[in-house]
């Protein structure tokens, strides 16, 4: 039996590990103008991070990327170590098109809706930002990254990462200290929502979004409608 005080386990702080812009763009035959801007690299901050995303950083194939609903896409340092150990080799910070890399905070299990300020003061200051949707991998991602049946594998994991809308503009730096402010409540979250989630989950969501102090995205209001319409 152990016996005296006992300490407490350590916690990661939450916070900004790299963000990431694009830096070259490259063949792509599957987007409109055969380039993609999936190649993204941290750089030294800050970066201004706008409704439209990171200042210095674009996307190629606007139609599934960009936009107030994807401004920014966040990776967890925490799921990108998994697939170092899975793959044998180093994920640095942008390999998968991330913008922001973090730490001490559970992207696959953020709500949709949650709500980060990252930098500032407690509650106040910094950029404040929304969980949209997750990540949903393509042919392009696969290309990237380089290994067969990524898109599958990526996809099994069920670690996505989120994108995020910029509710308050203002700079990014790797060191930035992430502070979940607000949960929804209704328990959906990134990882119950990728790609055929269960129609009674999305109903709740869709219950949640037609309730006070939480409204859906367009597209996610989209996506949810139709997956609770499925038997």
């Amino acid at each position: 039996m152990q016996t005296g005080p006992q300490q407490a386990p350590s916690v990661t702080p939450a916070r900004v590990t790299a963000v990431c812009v694009v830096h070259t763009l490259r063949p792509e035959p599957t987007n409109p103008d055969g380039r993609t801007a999936i190649d993204k690299r941290a750089v030294p901050g800050p970066v201004e991070a706008g409704p439209l995303g990171l200042a210095g950083d674009r996307q190629q194939d606007t139609r599934h990327h960009g936009g107030h609903e994807q401004a920014v896409y966040a990776y967890a340092d925490e799921d990108a170590a998994w697939w170092a150990g899975e793959l044998g080799r180093e994920i640095p910070a942008g390999l998968f098109g991330e913008n922001l890399r973090t730490t001490g905070v559970d992207v696959t299990g953020a709500e949709i809706g949650e709500r980060w300020r990252i930098g500032g003061s407690t509650g106040t200051g910094g950029v404040l930002v929304q969980v949209t949707s997750p990540r949903i991998p393509c042919a392009t991602f696969q290309r990237r990254v380089g290994e067969e049946h990524w898109v599958k594998r990526f996809t099994d994991r069920g670690a996505p990462g989120a994108y995020l809308a910029v509710i308050e503009p203002g700079p990014l730096a790797a060191g930035d200290a992430i502070e979940v402010i607000f949960r929804p409540g209704h328990g959906v979250t990134i990882g119950d929502t990728l790609l055929r989630p269960e129609p009674a989950v999305m109903r709740r969501l869709l219950d949640a979004d037609a309730g006070p102090g939480f409204d859906l995205t367009p597209k996610m209001r989209e996506f949810a409608t139709k997956a609770a319409a499925r038997s």
